[in-house]
């Protein structure tokens, strides 16, 4: 059954890039003990997802984090290196956390994966928006709709907020 309102994240990892090189981060890492919006993506630099998703939380991060929001993160099943190269064409280093979910281990943990193998993109991430606090989903959204970035939204988030 897919995460719900009111369910803990559950234990995975993602990969991220670092001064150091590629590197290893734990959902603890990215929620415990903070209040996180995270948006997930069916993948980087695809035209909803550059054009429409991420651009909103980037106009939108002063007044998201002003709610008391401390980190604002995508995710997508992509690799390291490929979300790190859209983090960096969009201008988003510093103000948006990008977590890259290549085997879709988070995706599937919960439960959100979408099957576009008809398109050449196999198993990505569904398309959702929610706020979590200290590892808790306390709001989430779906978008019902392919190719379509409205009820999940920066926009539509910080309506709710």
């Amino acid at each position: 059954m897919p995460i719900q309102v009111g369910d803990r994240i559950p234990e995975a990892k993602f990969r991220v890039i670092t001064a150091a090189g590629p590197a290893w981060t734990t959902t603890d890492e990215v929620f415990k003990g903070k209040t996180v919006v995270l948006f997930a993506v069916p993948g980087a630099f695809t035209p909803t997802c550059s054009n429409n998703h991420l651009p909103g939380f980037l106009e939108h991060a002063d007044a998201i984090k002003a709610k008391g929001v401390d980190t604002i993160a995508v995710t997508s099943v992509n690799d390291a290196f490929v979300m790190n190269a859209w983090m960096k064409a969009s201008g988003a280093e510093g103000k948006i956390e990008f977590l890259a979910d290549g085997n879709g281990d988070f995706a599937k943990a919960v439960d959100m994966t979408l099957d576009i193998s008809a398109g050449g993109l196999g198993l990505r991430s569904k398309r959702y928006a929610m706020l979590v606090e200290d590892g808790v989903v306390k709001k989430l959204t779906v978008e019902p709709e392919a190719g379509k970035a409205e009820l999940t939204s920066a926009g539509a988030l910080l309506a709710g907020m």
